[in-house]
């Protein structure tokens, strides 16, 4: 997941009070514009909003990363304007193979941020699958059809009002799927 939060926090603000329900997080990264002694050793203070960060991190199972190469994740170009660490990663919690992130300041030449990268391996895995069909131009392709225009047909959409009416035609439909 990948966030921007603006200097107001309108992002973290959304997310603290939003029920947001997002499975199997791997990594959460974007300028959070944070700036925190946590992170940044420039920084004499420690921020409450930091705290929400953590928070919502810790929510999706995410822990802040640690670079391999700490360094400014943004640069200032402005005459006496600091240099920040406000680009941050979390990853999964305890995971052996997500870690450890990279800083490259020297990406940041169109841009006065840098980019961050992590390694993610990928296992090949073997997945069994199985295919059921239809023959064309038979009646069973014929009917099946038929079923699943009817059902779809049957299903009453006209009063999504709220995310529980939402949910309850997206189970309907799932049902239907499953059925056919």
């Amino acid at each position: 997941m990948n966030i921007y939060s603006d200097s107001s926090h309108s992002a973290l603000k959304y997310l603290k009070n939003t029920e947001v329900n997002i499975d199997n997080i791997l990594l959460m990264t974007g300028d959070f514009n944070i700036r925190d002694s946590l992170w940044d050793p420039s920084i004499p203070h420690h921020s409450s909003i930091s705290n929400d960060l953590i928070i919502i991190a810790n929510s999706f199972n995410l822990a802040l990363s640690t670079p391999i190469n700490p360094c400014f994740t943004r640069y200032s170009d402005i005459a006496g304007e600091a240099n920040l660490v406000i680009n941050l990663m979390f990853l999964c919690y305890r995971s052996r193979e997500l870690n450890q992130h990279s800083i490259h300041s020297d990406s940041c030449l169109f841009s006065d941020y840098t980019s961050l990268s992590i390694n993610i391996p990928i296992d090949e895995e073997i997945i069994c699958i199985s295919k059921l069909s239809i023959s064309q131009k038979s009646k069973q392709k014929t009917t099946f059809v038929e079923k699943v225009i009817l059902d779809l047909k049957n299903l009453d959409t006209s009063n999504i009002a709220d995310t529980e009416k939402l949910e309850h035609i997206v189970n309907q439909l799932k049902a239907i799927i499953k059925q056919a």
